[in-house]
Formats: C-alpha cells, sequence, structure tokens
C-alpha cells in the first residue's frame, strides 16, 4: 500500500471530473418538462434464469443494450470496462489470455489449468476461458454483467461474477443492415447481418465480421509490425416456430485470428518511479553497485541498445533477429436452445459443442538478446474440446406463490496444451556473462570470449575468485556457454474434465411485496491429468554432474555453492532439462461441493425495490500446467523419486467465496437508480505468479494468529548476497487457525437518466476495497507463503484500483422535420491507482488515469443510413495493462537495493501497453 492516501485523492478527482458529464444533462433535466416519452425503454434481462425487468432483479448487474454496445464501438467484450465501472478486461502475452475481473476479483496470468473466475458465456453456452470472449461478437442485443459469485443457476460455478452475451435472434420480417469502418493504422472493417423467413415457422439470420489493421508496435529489428488485427466471424442461426408452446433456435458460428501479438516494452522510470536504479548500466565495471545494474551491461554487450531499457510508453520495440509473435486462433461450434411450454411448466435445453485452438510463437525475452523464444509450429497451442449441456425446468405452484425452478447442469472439457519452449541462440553467452558479471569474477568479465572470461583464465583463477576448486568449474562454465537453442521438444499436457451439477432457483412470494429467493446447487468436479515431456537440454545434467558434489561439499564458501547453485540453475531455468525427456506423468482429483443463495427482496413501491442476500460461490481446482512447479532447479528428480512422485505439487484447491450483500433499486421511467453493498471472503483464492522465471500457482488464505511478520519475510539474506532459506519456511499457522485469504467490499452505484426525449446520460462509481489479509498462509493447512510473495499481505489485489467512475452521454436530436436525426456520444473511465503485478511489487505501480470515447453522425430517416465519425482514447492516455518481470533478466544482487522499493532484487521489468487512440469513420445501411 505504496500511495494509497495519493490514490485515494487522486481518485475522487477522477471520479468529480466524470460525474461532471453529468452536470449540463442533469440541470438540463430540471428545466426541461417532462413529457411521455421520456422514459428509457428498460432492459429485459435473464439472470434469474427467467425473463425480468432489471429494475425487478433483486441481484447486482449491469445490463448493455445494442444501441450502448454500438455507440461505445464495442467490438469484443474489453469494451465493456467503458460502461461498467465494477468490471476490468485485460489481455497480456496473447489475446487468447484475456482475463475479467469484478470487483478486483479475476484469474491472474495465462495458466489455460486455471478456470475463469468471470467466465463469459455466449447465447446461454458456456466458452471455456474468459479470453474467448476477446474475439467478434457479431451483432450483439445486449450484455449482462452479474457481480458477485453464481453458485446457483445454470451452467459452470464462478466465484466473482459473469458476462453473458445475447446475440440477435432471427426474425420473420426481412431485413439487412451492412457497416463499413476505416481508421487509423490502416484499420479497416466490413460488417454485414441479414435475417428473414424461409417459411411460415422458420427463420433465418447471418452475421458476418471481417476485420484486418495495423499494429500499434514497431519491429524495425525484422521490418513488421505486431499487435495487428487479421480475422474474420460467422454465424447463422435458424429458428423453428412450429407452435407457440415450441421453439428451438440452432446457432453455428467460426471465428479465424491470425495476427500477431503480443509485444512488450521495457518499465523506465518515466512509467515507474520505483524503477530507480534498475535500468541504469554500470560506468565503472559489470559489477552492480548502488547505482546499476549489471544486467544491463551484459545486454548491452551482446546486442540491446541502451535506448530500449527506456522504452515507457513508446511504440518501438525490441525484438531478436528472426523471431516472431505470430498467433493462428480457430474457434468453432455449435448449439441448440429447445424451449417447450407444457402449459403448467417450461422446459428449456442448451446442448452445445465447442473447440477453440489457439497457437502462439513469441520473442519471449522481449528484447533484442536472444534469450527465450517459441518459435511457430503446430506444437506450441492450447486446444478446447468442450461439450455441455444444460436443462432447466420452471414454473408456478400455490396459485402463484412459489415460482420454482430446478435443473442440471453436464460438461465435458478435453484441454490439450503442447510447448515448445526454447532457449534462443545467446542464451549460453547471456547466461554466463550474467554471472561473471557480478560479484567477485567482474574482473575477469569479457562477452567476446569464451565462457564470457577474459582469455588465459584457469582454474586458478576462478578457484581463487570463487572458492571452487578444480577443472570441473571451467568444464562447467564451458557446458553452460554452449546452451544455445535447446530446451522444449514437445511438452504435452492432457487434462479430461468433467463437471455435473443439479440446481434449484425458487422465489416464494411471501407477500405482493416481499419475495424470499432460495437456491441450491451440488457439483460434482472431476479432472484427469497426464503429460509426456520432450527436451534436448543436456547440458542442464552435465552441469549438475560436474558441480553438485562441490554444492555439497561442507568445505565449500558460501560464495563457492552461490557460484554452483547459479551454474545449475541457469542450465536448468524454468526446469529445461533432459531429464524429463520421455518421461510421462499422470494424476487425478474429484471434487464435490455445495453452493447457494439466500435473497430476501421488497417492493417497497411499485418503483423502488430493496433486497438483502447471501451467495456461496465456488471455482474448481485443478492442475497448474507448468511443469517449472515440479521441482527446484537445483536437485535431480532422481533425488526427489521420480517427476511422478512430485505430481502432487501440479495440484492446486478449489476457491470458495462467502458473499453478503444488500442494494436498492429505484425505476420510475425517465430515472433509474441502483445501489449495492457487498462484502465477499475468498478462501483457497487462486494465485498465479510469474517470478522471471517460472509460474508459481498457490492458494492464498489468511491465519487468525499473528505472524509477526513473518509471512513478509525478505527474499535475500542481510548480506544481500544470498537467498534466504529460511524465509520458504517461515510464517506457517496451525490448519484450525486458516481462514479466508482475500476480502473484497464496497459499494457500488449506477444511474440513468433520459430527461427528455432522445437524451440519455448514465453514470457509474464502484469504490471496492479487495485486499489480502494481514497474516497470509500458502495453502488450507497453514502451509508456509511462498516468498516471492512477500508484499501481498495487507495490500490491494492486483488489477483491482479502489475507485472506479464512469460516464456516458448520449443526444440523438432531430434535424429537420424529414426523420433525420444527429448522434453525439462520449463516454469515459477513470480509475485510481492499482498495482497490475500478482506479486505486488512496487515497479508494477500504475498511475490513475482517464479514458474517453466519442462518436458523431448523422442519420438517415429510420436509421436507413448513418454516417459517423469515431475515436477511442481520444486523449491518448497511456498506460500498462499488466507489467512482469522480464524472463530471465535478472541481475547481481551483491550491493543489496533496499526490499521495499526493489523486491526481487535487480530484476528488470516489462509491460504490456494498452492500446493508443485510435479514430476513422463509419458508415451504415439498413433496409
Amino acid at each position: 500500500m505504496l500511495r494509497r492516501d495519493k490514490s485515494l485523492s487522486h481518485a475522487l478527482r477522477l471520479s468529480a471530473a466524470c460525474l461532471a458529464l453529468s452536470v449540463p444533462s442533469l440541470a438540463f433535466a430540471q428545466e426541461a418538462p417532462q413529457a411521455d416519452d421520456t422514459a428509457d425503454e428498460e432492459i429485459v434481462v435473464t439472470a434469474q434464469g427467467r425473463s425480468q425487468l432489471l429494475s425487478d432483479v433483486p441481484v447486482a448487474i449491469s445490463a448493455v443494450n445494442a444501441e450502448t454496445l454500438q455507440n461505445s464501438g464495442a467490438n469484443d467484450i474489453r469494451q465493456l470496462n467503458q460502461v461498467a465501472p465494477s468490471l476490468l478486461v485485460s489481455s497480456t502475452g496473447s489475446e487468447a489470455n484475456g482475463s475479467a475481473r469484478i470487483r478486483g476479483i479475476g484469474t491472474v496470468g495465462d495458466n489455460p489449468g486455471l478456470e475463469s473466475s468471470v467466465p463469459v458465456f455466449i447465447d446461454g453456452v458456456y466458452r471455456s476461458r474468459s479470453g474467448i470472449g476477446l474475439n467478434e461478437l457479431g451483432e450483439i442485443d445486449r450484455v449482462e454483467v452479474q457481480r458477485g459469485p453464481q453458485g446457483t443457476l445454470g451452467g459452470r460455478n464462478s466465484s466473482a461474477g459473469l458476462i453473458s452475451i445475447y446475440s440477435k435472434k432471427p426474425s420473420f420480417t426481412f431485413g439487412a443492415n451492412g457497416e463499413l469502418t476505416y481508421g487509423n493504422y490502416d484499420f479497416m472493417r466490413a460488417a454485414t447481418s441479414i435475417t428473414g423467413p424461409l417459411s411460415d415457422q422458420v427463420a433465418f439470420r447471418v452475421d458476418g465480421v471481417y476485420v484486418k489493421r495495423d499494429g500499434f508496435y514497431r519491429d524495425d529489428q525484422n521490418g513488421h509490425d505486431v499487435n495487428n488485427r487479421n480475422r474474420y466471424f460467422l454465424r447463422g442461426q435458424l429458428l423453428f416456430q412450429p407452435t407457440d408452446a415450441l421453439s428451438v433456435r440452432l446457432i453455428a458460428d467460426y471465428t479465424s485470428r491470425n495476427e500477431e501479438c503480443c509485444a512488450a516494452t521495457y518499465v523506465d522510470g518515466s512509467v515507474n518511479q520505483f524503477i530507480g536504479d534498475l535500468n541504469n548500466p554500470s560506468t565503472t565495471g559489470v559489477a552492480s553497485t548502488a547505482t546499476s545494474n549489471n544486467i544491463i551491461n551484459v545486454l548491452r554487450d551482446l546486442g540491446q541498445p541502451l535506448a530500449a531499457f527506456n522504452q515507457g510508453y513508446g511504440r518501438n520495440i525490441s525484438v531478436s533477429a528472426n523471431r516472431v509473435f505470430s498467433g493462428e486462433t480457430k474457434d468453432y461450434g455449435f448449439s441448440g436452445q429447445i424451449d417447450y411450454d407444457f402449459g403448467g411448466a417450461t422446459l428449456t435445453s442448451i446442448t452445445a459443442y465447442r473447440q477453440y485452438r489457439s497457437g502462439q510463437a513469441s520473442d519471449t525475452d522481449y528484447g533484442e538478446v536472444d534469450i527465450l523464444y517459441r518459435a511457430p509450429s503446430d506444437d506450441a497451442y492450447r486446444q478446447f474440446h468442450t461439450f455441455t449441456q444444460e436443462l432447466r425446468l420452471q414454473g408456478e405452484a400455490f396459485g402463484g406463490k412459489l415460482d420454482w425452478l430446478v435443473g442440471g447442469f453436464f460438461s465435458n472439457e478435453k484441454l490439450t496444451v503442447r510447448d515448445n519452449l526454447r532457449f534462443g541462440n545467446q542464451y549460453g553467452r547471456f547466461a554466463t556473462c550474467r554471472i561473471i558479471s557480478g560479484g567477485g569474477l567482474a574482473g575477469l568479465y569479457s562477452p567476446t570470449s569464451p565462457s564470457c572470461v577474459i582469455p588465459g583464465v584457469g582454474t586458478a583463477t576462478i578457484g581463487g575468485a570463487s572458492g571452487l576448486s578444480g577443472p570441473d568449474i571451467l568444464a562447467a562454465f564451458t557446458a553452460l556457454d554452449n546452451l544455445n537453442d535447446l530446451g522444449t521438444t514437445n511438452d504435452r499436457y492432457f487434462q479430461n474434465g468433467t463437471n455435473f451439477a443439479a440446481f434449484t432457483h425458487n422465489i416464494v412470494h411471501i407477500t405482493d411485496a416481499l419475495d424470499l429467493t432460495l437456491g441450491l446447487r451440488y457439483t460434482s468436479d472431476k479432472k484427469k491429468f497426464n503429460a509426456t515431456f520432450g527436451n534436448d537440454n543436456t547440458v542442464c545434467t552435465a552441469v549438475q554432474g560436474l558441480v553438485t558434489d562441490d554444492l555439497v561439499n561442507p568445505l565449500t564458501t558460501a560464495t563457492a555453492r552461490a557460484l554452483a547453485g547459479s551454474l545449475i540453475g541457469l542450465s536448468c531455468q524454468g526446469n529445461s532439462t533432459a531429464e524429463l525427456n520421455g518421461v510421462s506423468i499422470n494424476d487425478k482429483r474429484s471434487e464435490d461441493e455445495f453452493t447457494g443463495t439466500a435473497i430476501l427482496s421488497w417492493k417497497a413501491t411499485d418503483d423502488l425495490l430493496v433486497y438483502s442476500s447471501f451467495a456461496r460461490g465456488y471455482k474448481a481446482g485443478g492442475f497448474n500446467l507448468d511443469r517449472s512447479a515440479l521441482k527446484s532447479p537445483i536437485g535431480t528428480f532422481a533425488a526427489s523419486g521420480g517427476a511422478q512422485a512430485l505430481t502432487g505439487r501440479l495440484q492446486f484447491d478449489p476457491e470458495l467465496v462467502d458473499s453478503y450483500e444488500i442494494g436498492a433499486k429505484f425505476s420510475n421511467g425517465p430515472l433509474s437508480l441502483s445501489v449495492s453493498a457487498f462484502r465477499s471472503d475468498f478462501s483457497n483464492f487462486q494465485l498465479n505468479t510469474f517470478n522471471g522465471t517460472v509460474f508459481l500457482v498457490q492458494s492464498i488464505n489468511g491465519c487468525s494468529a499473528d505472524l509477526a511478520g513473518a509471512d513478509r519475510d525478505q527474499s535475500l539474506s542481510s548480506a544481500g548476497s544470498n537467498y534466504n532459506a529460511a524465509a520458504a519456511t517461515t510464517g506457517a499457522c496451525a490448519a484450525s487457525d486458516v481462514g479466508y485469504g482475500v476480502r473484497a467490499e464496497g459499494v457500488e452505484l449506477e444511474a440513468s437518466l433520459v430527461p427528455v426525449r432522445n437524451f440519455r446520460v448514465a453514470a457509474g462509481l464502484t469504490y471496492a476495497n479487495t485486499s489480502y489479509r494481514e497474516n497470509l498462509v500458502g495453502s488450507k493447512t497453514g502451509a508456509p507463503l511462498d516468498p516471492a510473495l512477500r508484499k501481498l499481505p495487507g495490500d490491494n489485489l492486483s488489477n483491482a484500483p479502489e475507485l472506479v467512475a464512469t460516464s456516458s452521454v448520449t443526444w440523438t436530436p432531430d434535424i429537420g422535420s424529414n426523420g433525420m436525426s444527429g448522434l453525439v456520444y462520449i463516454d469515459g473511465r477513470m480509475t485510481s491507482d492499482y498495482n497490475t503485478g500478482s506479486d505486488l511489487f512496487p515497479q508494477k505501480e500504475q498511475d490513475g488515469f482517464a479514458v474517453f470515447n466519442a462518436r458523431v453522425g448523422l442519420r438517415g430517416p429510420d436509421e436507413a443510413w448513418s454516417i459517423e465519425l469515431w475515436g477511442q482514447n481520444i486523449f491518448n492516455q497511456d498506460y500498462a495493462q499488466v507489467a512482469f518481470n522480464s524472463p530471465f533478466q535478472a541481475g547481481a544482487t551483491s550491493a543489496p537495493f533496499v526490499d521495499g522499493q526493489y523486491p526481487g532484487g535487480r530484476q528488470l521489468m516489462s509491460q504490456f501497453l494498452a492500446e493508443p487512440r485510435t479514430y476513422g469513420i463509419t458508415v451504415r445501411g439498413k433496409f
């Protein structure tokens, strides 16, 4: 909580600026006469498995209609950020890894083994991961963003909320529309839709979208753009209504994307004040000092321009020669929804099959020095085959006193992940120079010489400087120096998950104004996991054999042991070792959970609804699909009983939440207002963290006992040169003292006003204090928190700003008397400070910012045609979506940095930037 006072002050100013958008319209409302046609058309939602007016639903929900989506320029779920203040959608190393957060809670990182805290449903069909919602969506009827755990009704459980997207249905009235858009970055988008009857009982609809755009980043090394767009989307629908009682809707869709994503830049002092001296080279040598970082010298001497470390928000990126970010995604599926009215009850069946495959190459070090890469091939992708079946039966009983609903849900998800992450062509020299340039060996540094050691140096010289003796040390350096283009050849992970649920959701009408809603759900989740590994990194095993004797020799010095550990760690980094070549492992897990909800709601007047609720939510546990979790790089699999004996380390526990909420909704036509206050406590909070070398997946819990700061141990000893081994074993507590680890609490406000015809203003404000407990442990048994997460206790979660304000104004004035109209639209989102890194290192802090979109246009009678000028992020606000540890790029730590400012020692930081200002023109037509 480094800058919370500043953050709160800044957020209040931003919120005031946002709400100021509403002032002119509110004043206008006071002066303008009221008329019968001033009422805003209220949205009908299905948040409780029934069609209800938004103002009559006693849950926290944001609903966005088609007009607002069109005006805001929304083509995927990211644009919902502008109109839903409690929602934050971002993407990181691949757009397949997009993450949605509600009230500061979401699934962090790009590990496909973790299910989404905020899942996405499209036309009632569960999508395997929320990043799939970053595809084009076609013609949309509405989007519902439900806040808080969803543990009762159909689909998969979710611990934080869900996003439901509903496409436009086929119509029995013929119609067609088209859209052509051109913008900067050579942006081109063409979309069309046609609908109509095939007979008296069958209607059809076809939607198509094609998008192409240059990238926001420029890779001068290889001469092309990165983060471009090249995609198309097709969806066909049939609606069969033979009688008033039966409706059958069939949907098939296909998305193709062939794009380059996602580049990153280095975080510098212009972006974050806590970078300090991290990006400074040494001027007196290559060893680190209090004002320098030896890793900068190493990267510079191997070809990285120093200017790259001051990229900040610049769009010129550093990419290794012949490395690319090309990616290919295919997403398609089929669904059928049957609704049948028996008279006393209505049956709904939704059956779906989906297949999603995304492959992504990358220059994984995000710099010109070739350290780490994924090649474009069929050996690096993630693929989901998902079958889902949902059944709901609902009706009334006891003369309408009971509105009952029972149902079941089944899903089978087959997940395949293949990987080919490999060390680059300069990795060996980078690794040896990283060792030589720091500490007592700095005088031997020579980046153009073998092993990065000045010519003529023998065993005795290195031994005298390091404390290691014998020819093994030279052989180890020589082996490491030649570790180039080795690593994963073909890792394969397979997970077969089966989820079954039975649920009931009932509304008891105690009186005409008082309702009690009771819901209960039983869920059984089973996963089978197996993996096979392929790796040609024999250097790792060779170096282990050369230096292990020295490493365990009790006569070796601390310096010698640290050097031996560095040699093994760098040669086996990320557990890239041939020890696993041809090895297979398997495991399985099963869990059963009861979740539910209870809501008491009172219709105080025709216009006012108040409610209070409790909900129990759940997100399934699973497997960390990253083999680095199997063991520490130092040590062999054989010494641990083999890889199969360590598979338990890949498992993580289910996430559970208890949530309480009170709220009120007022709607009288021109004015709609909703307010809610909430508190949610999360146990086994699933956290995915990249520590610069490997991905850590840890369940976060809290301890009722005071740990006296033991969960905040420094990862470095007081001397600053060696890692503190005790930090991994302190901070434990008894299992009986373990409770929730994360709490989200706050207040939400949403309002809309239609003071006169053709004029609408909407505003939203969310205050959410989403934070970790003061005393944290890493499991439900009370095991210690990983030292890499020592900044978490008592601080806010990543990507969880305390204050967010949104506002929009829409004015569609009549022009003349021939039916023409204009369009003036602007929306804004203001966000207070927050940290973008899941380890909460201060170098990943993001200052508060504001983003505005605008659109002006001219429309013909009945909107038969329109021409619109638009801008996204019109003030060109720069900000980072996520900052992260630059892979493998940590300098020596012989001169310690203060942990409060430099946790992670001399670790460099990179960032995925948000989109810059875009603008263009759109022409629409329909008949």
